[in-house]
């Protein structure tokens, strides 16, 4: 049988006591609330933003698509016919 090393259940560590945790030239770092992960988030969001401007931009080409292609069948479908009427007159 294990035994915790913690006799007592922790609890969140306020701001300050985090910030008193860590090494002086991070604790001046937090003071000035520069956080080294800035540009990479920085980074995420735009590329998050991009990639659903892109994912936008795709859906609205697959639906001129679609449109494109019933518009196809449909002038394929008339084409037909014209052809089908114009043999029928020169019987």
């Amino acid at each position: 049988m294990t035994t915790s090393s913690t006799s007592a259940p922790s609890r969140p560590l306020s701001r300050s006591e985090w910030v008193s945790t860590l090494p002086a030239w991070r604790r001046l770092l937090a003071t000035l609330n520069w956080r080294p992960v800035y540009d990479i988030e920085q980074e995420t969001e735009r590329l998050r933003i991009e990639s659903l401007e892109s994912e936008k931009r795709t859906n609205l080409v697959e639906n001129e698509i679609a449109q494109l292609k019933l518009e196809n069948k449909r002038l394929a479908e008339l084409e037909r016919q014209g052809h089908q009427q114009r043999a029928a007159r020169k019987r």
